[in-house]
């Protein structure tokens, strides 16, 4: 396998040159292989638990990638009657928004993810031709691209906004904006490449009224197709209502045999357990098939920055905020694997879809000045924002391209600041090297030249690079499963849920009086009232600053021969004494996340490729089937 990613796809062009790259992925163990017309390799695969399915019209192609198989009626029902790409793609929004899709018409080679952005595609020059995947480092690898310490010191910040997190991290490789899809021909110009917008958000023109019963739709179909032909489930079951809704919408959708997941909480006054049984409770009321409950103590789970060393088993897009989380991750979907389950749902994206960002009030202001008022009024006095900064965050919002080029500053954190603007202020952490300020704050300024918002309201904008943001981090939860041997799904970032969503009111998705409204009147006839009731959510920041402690050892360890300070981007000497002070004010102030999680990536990702002819463990590849299929 490359390295230690185990779960990828390379689009290949038809030429012999293509033939020689597919044979570079050979290390990768076992291969699946779909041809050209040619007989050459086009799509060259390793999908642990994906499944490609796949229909053809002469040499035109339909090729979904996805939780699961679709049924060859329904793909060629989309194929056949396509008269060219664009109208293929337009077809395919008939189906559940959770494939990567690679497509072939008149010559045409099409690949595109989905538009909440789970599902990304990168591509790269090539001596071959122009070469596609969902992973960049499968095109690091294949064009032996060096990583970029410009766009590494960017992931240095808890947030990196819209368009900065779509520069990858090696050279000379591009991603393609998810609203977006690369289409490749080979002309009388020799090989090209395009980009064509191939999804467009609804506009929120629906009440809570008419939404709700579309939301309750999707969900039902993104629950009923990522759960298609497995006999044993797991729900991660938390006692929030958004793992709770996905939990009785999987009941419904006539999973047989499900275990439920709950992680008991450290802090004695946390809610969420309690929560979690009675959820499990009504779930196995009137369950026609078994429904068992499994409470992780507390004490089995790590806490925050525990196992740092095993980081290194997944070599991820790009560096995440969640490094220190995973081995808590991976308790959780290791005992899930333990039950027997074959797949394991969760409700991640619930608080990026329901909870209602307050730039919405700016979108509601034109139309609506008294709503946006009184819902600001009661958001005013949830988070404690001054009246004044309020009115001008409200009033005076800078251009987009304006407040990128100031989006992070060097000054303290600041504090009661209103979240009305298009996305969060920085501050810049006090353990960076004057290099690595100099890289963000150009990489910031050069973005800003030209960069264009999501959509001209801050609102929406804000809406849809929110849910992008958090899709985009639930792929590392996929790739621990892969890792614990569990297929993991989030069927709230499906597009036709996301698009459901953003179809409603701002004024009837964001009501502050109100716990996420839109998801509560759409799963009202599947999950108890008793349990909607729930307004409360818990939060983990005491396992946080004692996982700081009781792992200072290891955060110590990792500053020592740290390779982001080779790379003048830390000062580790500075982070090595914060690691022996956790409880300092420094660390209070500014969070150590971004930074513990670039420092295990890197170290991942420099060694992450075994060598030519190795094999997984580093034995040298004998011939196979498999390997002369791509040689």
């Amino acid at each position: 396998m490359p390295g230690h990613l185990r779960d990828f796809f390379a689009v290949l062009p038809d030429s012999a040159e293509g033939r020689a790259v597919a044979g570079r992925l050979r290390p990768a163990g076992e291969l699946h292989v779909v041809p050209h017309p040619s007989g050459r390799p086009w799509i060259v695969s390793r999908l642990p638990f994906r499944r490609i399915s796949r229909v053809t019209r002469g040499d035109d192609a339909l090729v979904l990638i996805g939780p699961g198989p679709v049924p060859d009626a329904e793909l060629l029902g989309v194929l056949e009657p396509a008269r060219d790409t664009a109208d293929l793609h337009r077809r395919l929004t008939r189906l559940p928004g959770l494939h990567h899709v690679v497509s072939r018409i008149g010559g045409e080679v099409c690949v595109r993810g989905t538009a909440s952005g789970h599902r990304r595609v990168y591509h790269a020059r090539h001596a071959a031709g122009r070469l596609v995947s969902d992973r960049p480092a499968v095109l690091a690898h294949l064009t032996g691209a060096e990583l970029d310490d410009g766009a590494l010191a960017l992931r240095l910040l808890d947030h990196l906004p819209h368009p900065l997190r779509h520069r990858p991290v090696w050279r000379g490789l591009e991603e393609v904006d998810p609203a977006y899809a690369l289409s490749l021909r080979d002309g009388a110009g020799g090989p090209g490449h395009t980009v064509w917008r191939w999804w467009r958000p609804p506009e929120p023109e629906l009440g809570a009224a008419e939404g709700a019963p579309l939301l309750a739709a999707a969900l039902a179909e993104s629950v009923r197709a990522h759960l298609a032909g497995h006999d044993r489930i797991s729900c991660e079951l938390s006692g929030g209502l958004d793992s709770t809704a996905v939990a009785f919408l999987a009941r419904r959708a006539g999973a047989r045999e499900t275990a439920l997941l709950t992680v008991a909480s450290r802090n004695a006054h946390a809610e969420d357990e309690a929560w979690a049984r009675r959820g499990a409770a009504d779930l196995r009321r009137g369950a026609p098939r078994p429904v068992e409950h499994r409470v992780i103590p507390a004490h089995d789970a790590p806490l925050f920055y525990a196992d740092l060393r095993g980081n290194a088993r997944e070599l991820l897009d790009e560096p995440f905020p969640v490094a220190p989380a995973r081995a808590r991750a991976h308790l959780l979907l290791s005992r899930a694997a333990a039950t027997g389950s074959r797949y394991h749902l969760t409700g991640y994206g619930g608080d990026e879809l329901f909870n209602g960002l307050p730039a919405a009030c700016c979108d509601l202001l034109p139309r609506s000045p008294l709503k946006a008022w009184s819902r600001l009024g009661a958001l005013r006095h949830q988070y404690g924002w001054p009246l004044w900064p309020t009115l001008r965050g409200l009033l005076a919002r800078p251009p987009f391209a304006a407040w990128l080029a100031g989006a992070v500053t060097s000054g303290p954190p600041a504090d009661r600041s209103p979240a009305l603007s298009w996305g969060p202020r920085q501050t810049l952490r006090p353990w960076l090297t004057d290099g690595a300020v100099e890289l963000i704050l150009e990489g910031f300024r050069s973005a800003a030249e030209h960069a264009e918002p999501l959509d001209p309201r801050p609102g929406r904008h804000a809406d849809i690079d929110t849910v992008r943001l958090g899709a985009r981090g639930f792929q590392v939860l996929e790739d621990v499963g892969v890792t614990a041997g569990l297929p993991v799904a989030a069927p709230f970032y499906d597009d036709r849920v996301v698009e459901a969503v953003l179809a409603v009111r701002a004024e009837d998705r964001l009501v502050p009086w109100r716990y996420k409204p839109l998801l509560v009147e759409a799963v009202r006839e599947v999950v108890p009232a008793r349990l909607l009731a729930r307004t409360t959510k818990d939060h983990m920041a005491a396992d946080d600053v004692q996982g700081l402690r009781e792992h200072s050892a290891d955060l110590r360890a990792l500053w020592s021969g740290s390779l982001l300070a080779e790379r003048g981007l830390v000062d580790a000497g500075r982070l090595r004494r914060l690691a022996d002070d956790p409880f300092s004010p420094v660390l209070q102030q500014h969070p150590i996340d971004a930074t513990v999680s670039c420092e295990a990536w890197l170290r991942t990702a420099e060694g992450g490729w075994p060598a030519e002819g190795a094999g997984p463990g580093g034995e040298r590849h004998r011939d196979s089937e498999e390997s002369e299929a791509v040689s």
